[in-house]
């Protein structure tokens, strides 16, 4: 027998191939080579396939990426991304790998590795002038490098880190830790002050844009308004159920979102300390645990700087948007997963919500309607930042790699 005949047979007729099969296998050029020959658009005797997807369309799927640049250094979980604020074209992460790296958004490239940590690294930030970046690991060990010598100029350990913040306009850099208290240092001099409450953990905290004044929030459900300069809590909060987990200061600092575990989001006053109202996604006005304990988690909080609306995001993948005026609920946009982080942009009514399916939202306030979805990550996004134009997004995802999003939209 021949090696192998081919009879093509064209119209109503079908391609028939008699091979050896004693033959030398062939090489996987030669199959592609004869693979090109084949007509797989002729489908006179075509068997309907109608509903079954082919293998390249489910690749296509699973390996959608509409990001710009991908950053693949880390070699764990990446927990933390920021921007410079002064050129929004470097960032930050921290990661599971124990390490931080300052990098450009342009290319990607390493200008900065921030080793030396001993466990995962889950704070990074720039200081205000973006000659500094502070990065904390969960350990308590925080250290603070000078981003033009690339050196480590201050280092210092704390209890377990929950939250590390730069000060608007100052070197000044604050913690919070698992122990309650709140650390506030100047660097590179490393002068401290201490702000101590009740032994539960700072889970949260916010420096007010008065540079002033700095508001935490506790494992209690208590709510604190710190005096900066003097040290002394001005005004105590309590209302919250269950545990503080994120919040939220407008422009000027005259108010603050507090979001928590109960599911419950308030509205304070920072001057008088006073609860000026309760949102949650029901429409109740607070929300008891049930007989397991859980609730619908706020996970994030933000104001809205051009329209008087906050956004509020819960673990139930639920987006809420409420009006400061009224205090009624605006929109309800509903996501398939639980929900991470949302972020207003500075001069537009467009809210950004990131979540546990790997996908960055951007979502209209003023209509509820979702304006476009970026997708790319293999794993949930855990923290993402967003530059001063709205024209990029940064992400951070449990698939160990940090990503860059170009934010397009049909009103640029």
């Amino acid at each position: 027998m021949d090696e192998r005949q081919e009879v093509e047979l064209h119209g109503d007729e079908e391609i028939i191939e008699v091979i050896d099969l004693n033959s030398a296998e062939p090489e996987p050029e030669d199959l592609a080579d004869e693979l090109e020959d084949v007509d797989f658009e002729d489908s006179a005797n075509q068997v309907d396939d109608e509903g079954w997807e082919t293998e390249d369309e489910m690749e296509a799927e699973e390996e959608q990426d509409d990001s710009e640049l991908t950053f693949s250094k880390h070699t764990g979980s990446v927990f933390c991304v920021s921007l410079d604020p002064a050129t929004n074209s470097l960032a930050v992460t921290g990661g599971e790998d124990d390490k931080a790296y300052v990098w450009r958004v342009s290319d990607g490239e390493v200008l900065l590795e921030c080793a030396g940590h001993k466990d995962s690294v889950t704070c990074a930030t720039f200081s205000h002038d973006s000659a500094l970046v502070a990065s904390g690991d969960m350990s308590g060990l925080i250290k603070v490098w000078k981003v033009e010598t690339k050196e480590e100029i201050w280092s210092f350990e704390v209890g377990d880190l929950e939250w590390l913040e730069w000060h608007p306009c100052a070197p000044v850099l604050l913690a919070g830790t698992n122990d309650g208290n709140v650390w506030m240092w100047k660097i590179p001099s490393g002068d401290c002050k201490t702000f101590q409450s009740s032994a539960c953990q700072a889970t949260c905290g916010k420096i007010l844009p008065d540079g002033k004044r700095a508001v935490v929030g506790y494992d209690d459900g208590t709510v604190r308004v710190w005096d900066l300069k003097q040290g002394k809590a001005i005004h105590t909060i309590k209302g919250h159920q269950g545990a503080l987990t994120c919040l939220a200061a407008n422009k000027d600092g005259s108010l603050v979102l507090t979001g928590s575990v109960d599911g419950c989001s308030k509205l304070v006053n920072t001057t008088t300390g006073k609860v000026l109202a309760a949102f949650s996604a029901d429409g109740a006005q607070t929300r008891v645990p049930n007989d397991e304990g859980e609730t619908n988690s706020v996970e994030s909080v933000g104001f809205c700087n051009i329209l008087p609306l906050v956004a509020v995001a819960y673990l139930d993948g639920t987006l809420a948007v409420f009006d400061l005026t009224t205090q009624a609920l605006r929109h309800r946009c509903h996501h398939e997963a639980g929900l991470v982080q949302l972020l207003w942009e500075e001069s537009s009514s467009v809210v950004s919500t990131c979540s546990l399916d790997g996908a960055l939202r951007l979502w209209d306030a003023r209509t509820g309607s979702m304006i476009s979805e970026y997708r790319g990550h293999a794993a949930e996004i855990l923290s993402f930042t967003i530059n001063r134009d709205a024209s990029l997004a940064v992400t951070a995802s449990g698939d160990n790699q940090s990503k860059v999003f170009c934010l397009q939209r049909p009103d640029r």
